[in-house]
């Protein structure tokens, strides 16, 4: 077999195997989206809430970013709104509408790559 050949299907085995892992990925960030666990917040977190709801089309275009933002740096809580025992949180934290981002004195309603950045420390 020639080299090339062999280069060939390693970058062949090698696509696979990404698009693979990525789609895996891809459903489990969606999978952790759906979940609908009851939130505790701690009295004095320094941490970066998260509002969303599972099926708002904003709160899914940027949940991804948000997922994998806190993967590394572990400084978001993430509350789903369907979960009917976090929806205390509605008058607590006055929330109008989600996408919802709240960090200390920052708040950011929307979905603004740019703005999400910011309130997250990216």
């Amino acid at each position: 077999m020639t080299l090339i050949k062999r280069v060939g299907k390693a970058l062949a085995v090698i696509v696979v195997v990404l698009a693979v892992s990525g789609f895996a990925g891809h459903q489990y960030v969606n999978h952790v989206e759906n979940q609908r666990p009851i939130v505790t917040l701690a009295k004095h977190s320094d941490k970066v809430l998260f509002f969303y709801r599972d099926d708002c089309p904003d709160c899914q275009a940027i949940f991804h970013q948000i997922y994998w933002h806190n993967a590394i740096s572990h400084n978001i809580v993430l509350i789903n709104m369907n979960q009917p025992q976090n929806r205390h949180y509605i008058q607590k934290y006055q929330l109008t509408s989600v996408p919802t981002l709240i960090h200390g004195k920052q708040r950011y309603t929307g979905s603004n790559q740019q703005r999400i950045k910011q309130i997250v420390g990216d």
